[in-house]
């Protein structure tokens, strides 16, 4: 068959259950010349599916997992082989045998009902009911969720094959891949042992075996595998008679890192509590070698039992009827983690056409492959996967040093209660500021992001807390890597002023004969301004959804700095970039100190030798100048609502700018201010976080951003797609919660007259205002002053819908 744009030829590289879902989703789609290459024999390659116990737990934190999960959940149960459903809908179970267990899983149940899963919190009489066989006087209690189960991942991967065949896919197993193809820039086919396979698109749904296949294509796939320990019980009389293959729901014992499932009369358990065994995907076995050597396949590895015997005997301190138990077999099954959990999906840039289906669980399997089917056909995925793509991590993040502890990490913490501001503890310090040592001279807590040493406080500012009055009080959860110095810091901003490190805000530089038509092209605000203009704009979608938001600064004719978000803004703008453009990313050869309160300008104009008024200086400007000695390009800027500008100067002076504005300062009572000051003003002003208050999945008028799109000019991307929308049904809406001492993170279902009607994305306390702020989508139309419920830890906490920004509508603190 030849190629043609509307059928291309693509070759998928794995049969496990992403290839094979992958296939089944293209060929439903209309693209059928597709052929899935597997190195194994059929339908059983070897691979983490063929081993796959197979709980399917929907819920996560993270929105973006639960959904998928909610599809995998949706599509198995609509499959069948020989008249057996591909899901096994028994529920989930998850016990707390202690309190800050108890309240994780009370959190995990809001997710639920942000998310749209059905759950419920349950005594430990109900958790008894559930599963017999656990001791009751140890639980707490356990969250229910009654649509998970068992994806019986073989079936679900037969069923989507013989579909995906009837419309025209080839499943071609003993195919081994040796190469991958490429001219241009472009990938053009695999090489097997067993022939070539042109190709227009390669997709490498490999598993752990895609580190190897990303060699070959000259792309680094950051994944680590890691070896994980299953057992299975001889038969247990408690279970004698049983016929279906489970009827308990799948069960969860977090607290010591274990699951288990029933196998008709036995019991299977699996145990992330041992020591991390990361496995060398160059390594593995290929499948006959590893059946001469006994291994069941190549992904099972040999049970190691001093690994297992801790485990033990926490089964059987949970589940009394094991403990005339025996272990009547065992593996150590290989999965793949990467540095922060997620999946790594999207094209490549370096090669086109060249696809990464990878890290994905069977949890995620069938929703993973209908939104890369979505975006190799239609452009874009139908939902926000932003925490999957493959351009996330930082090139400091990429080292294979860096994914192997990143990765064993992830493993560790697999069933651990991790707080949403939690940093991972190593490599750590990776990436620091030129004011690094300054900020640790003034007592700085540092969280990580990007790899960057963020200080969220500084305790030198300690002494002011006196001065505040008394600050409501915390619980435990909401207190961590919280301090009460943040509300001193944000209230010498509000009256004073403070430098802030912005050094990790990514920057772009952005310059050519062509850089101001492209640039105007790309974005939805007006740039079309002379030299010396800041302007906010929007990176749309062509679907007008917000892959970003930036701030453009036009230093020159042809000559832009621009204030990005992550790595996938730099590779969005190269894939797109004509060759009279050249893009740059100046981020980590330059640094950023925000200078900002009221007496910001008290502080800057004696240290240069240009006018810094409002007049000669205005709101949303840009000027090349210098502080003191060092040359910077000051920007009339201000993320938390007051006075200032955003001071950048290369890496080499960072340190020098730093001082000599901490210098400067000392008679005017400067402070360094953090992170967690930054965020509750940023939220007292209504400004938008992108990836936590809006993404793709949101266009810029219901997300509040619509001032920064110019419909009235020329055409840009996004555009035909909103002139297409019609009136928004959800907006981005700011709540104030009622009780001065209440306190929200994030990620909260909100309730609407006692129904889950939306969610909080951003969340802080305002302490200008005296109330915590929170961000939540909630149904469009809601005035200001209605009433609402936040679940908070299994407590309705009330709030009010209220107008934004909720502190200085006139904007009259920053244009002074």
């Amino acid at each position: 068959m030849s190629s043609t744009p509307e059928n291309p030829r693509v070759v998928v590289i794995g049969a496990g259950i992403v290839g094979c879902s992958l296939a089944d989703e293209l060929t439903a789609r209309g693209w059928t010349d597709i052929t899935v290459l597997e190195q194994g024999p059929l339908p059983a390659p070897g691979g983490s599916t063929s081993h796959a116990p197979g709980l399917v737990f929907q819920t996560n934190s993270s929105k973006t997992l639960t959904a998928l999960a909610r599809y995998t959940v949706e599509k198995f149960t609509s499959l069948d082989v020989d008249g057996v459903c591909c899901f096994h809908q028994v529920g989930g179970l998850e016990l707390a045998t202690t309190p800050e267990r108890l309240a994780e899983l009370h959190r995990r149940a809001g997710y639920a009902a942000s998310w749209g899963v059905r759950g419920e919190i349950v005594s430990a009489a109900r958790c008894k009911e559930l599963w017999p066989m656990i001791d009751e006087s140890l639980v707490l209690g356990g969250f229910h969720t009654p649509d998970d189960g068992l994806a019986r991942a073989l079936l679900a991967s037969r069923a989507q094959m013989a579909r995906a065949s009837a419309r025209g896919a080839r499943f071609l197993d003993r195919h081994t891949v040796t190469g991958i193809e490429r001219e241009d820039g472009r990938v053009t086919g695999v090489v097997t042992d067993r022939g070539t396979f042109p190709a227009d698109h390669v997709v490498s749904a490999a598993g752990f075996w895609g580190p190897v296949i990303g060699r070959m294509a000259g792309i680094d796939v950051p994944l680590q595998p890691l070896a994980h320990q299953y057992a299975r019980t001889g038969p247990l009389p408690e279970l004698s008679g049983a016929t279906a293959e489970a009827s308990k729901p799948i069960l969860r014992f977090q607290d010591r890192d274990l699951y288990f499932r029933e196998h008709t009369d036995r019991i299977g358990i699996g145990s992330y509590a041992h020591r991390p065994l990361p496995v060398d995907p160059f390594a593995v076995l290929p499948y006959d070698e590893a059946r001469a050597r006994n291994m069941d396949m190549p992904s099972s590895y040999p049970f190691t039992e001093e690994d297992w015997a801790p485990s033990w005997a926490d089964c059987r301190h949970l589940m009394p009827a094991l403990r005339d138990a025996e272990i009547e077999a065992g593996f150590n099954g290989v999965f793949s983690f990467t540095p922060d959990g997620m999946p790594v999906l999207g094209e490549s840039r370096r090669l086109r056409g060249f696809w990464l289906a990878e890290a994905v669980w069977v949890t995620h399997s069938a929703g993973v492959a209908k939104a890369v089917a979505e975006w190799m056909v239609e452009g874009r995925p139908s939902i926000d996967l932003h925490e999957c793509d493959l351009t996330r991590f930082e090139e400091a993040q990429r080292s294979p040093s860096y994914v192997l502890e990143r990765g064993a990490q992830q493993f560790v913490e697999v069933y651990d209660v991790i707080h949403p501001l939690q940093p991972m503890e190593r490599p750590r310090p990776l990436r620091v500021s030129p004011f690094h040592a300054r900020q640790q001279q003034l007592g700085g807590y540092f969280l990580e992001g990007g790899g960057w040493e963020r200080p969220h406080w500084y305790e030198a500012n300690a002494p002011l807390v006196d001065a505040l009055g008394p600050l409501p009080a915390r619980d435990a959860w909401s207190a961590r890597h919280w301090s009460p110095v943040a509300a001193a810091e944000a209230k010498a901003t509000r009256e004073g002023v403070a430098l802030y490190d912005m050094t990790p805000l990514r920057r772009l530089e952005v310059t050519g004969p062509g850089s101001l038509d492209f640039l105007d092209r790309m974005t939805s605000n007006n740039l079309r301004k002379k030299p010396g203009a800041v302007t906010y704009s929007l990176l749309l979608d062509a679907s007008g959804g917000i892959r970003s938001d930036l701030t453009v600064a036009r230093l020159a004719p042809d000559r832009f700095q621009v204030g990005a978000n992550s790595p996938a803004d730099l590779d969005w703008l190269l894939r797109h970039a004509p060759s009279d453009v050249h893009i740059r990313d100046i981020t980590s050869g330059t640094c950023c100190v925000g200078v900002w309160g009221p007496l910001a300008r008290d502080l800057v104009q004696p240290l240069t030798p240009d006018d810094f008024s409002h007049e000669a200086f205005g709101y949303f400007r840009a000027k090349e100048s210098y502080i003191g000695h060092v040359p910077v390009t000051a920007m009339r800027l201000s993320y938390v609502g007051e006075l200032g500008w955003e001071l950048y100067t290369t890496a080499d002076l960072g340190l020098r700018l730093w001082d000599t504005l901490w210098e400067a300062g000392r008679e005017l009572g400067v402070i360094a201010a953090g992170r967690s000051a930054f965020n509750s003003l940023r939220l007292e002003k209504g400004y938008r976080a992108w990836g936590v208050d809006m993404t793709d999945e949101h266009d810029p008028f219901e997300a509040g951003v619509g001032f920064a799109v110019r419909m009235d000019r020329d055409d840009f991307v996004g555009k035909a797609a909103l002139a297409g929308k019609g009136e928004a049904t959800r907006r981005l809406t700011p709540l104030l919660l009622d009780d001065p001492a209440a306190v929200v993170l994030g990620k909260e279902p909100v309730y609407v007259d006692g129904l889950p009607a939306g969610y909080v994305t951003s969340a802080s306390y305002g302490y200008t205002l005296g109330r915590c702020v929170a961000y939540a989508w909630l149904p469009a139309g809601l005035p200001a002053g209605t009433g609402v419920h936040i679940e908070y830890v299994g407590e309705k906490v009330p709030a009010t819908v209220a107008d934004e920004p909720l502190f200085d509508p006139k904007m009259t603190r920053i244009r002074r």
